[in-house]
């Protein structure tokens, strides 16, 4: 008897499991079909144009905080020579003296 509550229980934990899973994959595919139109240019502009403007506002959103990523990016890339060049500098200094 015991047994069998245990595996009952099991198996609802693994269907629940299931199911967020799914729900996270459902999700995600909106998300990919939302994205049609993520660059603009002068050859575009009526599609630009076209949307809403919460559409719009989501884009430039979306591209801002895809700015800030590169530049985080990009600052930690520039740091981290910046660390091995000093390193170099200071080893060669140690050697001179």
């Amino acid at each position: 008897m015991m047994l069998l509550k245990l595996v009952i229980i099991l198996l609802f934990i693994f269907i629940l499991i299931n199911y967020r899973n799914f729900l996270k994959l459902n999700r995600k595919q909106k998300i990919l079909k939302a994205k049609k139109l993520t660059t603009f240019n002068k050859k575009n502009l009526n599609n630009w144009m076209n949307l809403t403007k919460k559409e719009r506002y989501n884009l430039s959103k979306q591209d801002s905080v895809n700015y800030m990523d590169r530049r985080k990016i990009l600052l930690d890339e520039i740091r981290n020579e910046y660390k091995k060049i000093s390193r170099v500098n200071s080893e060669e200094n140690i050697k001179k003296k």
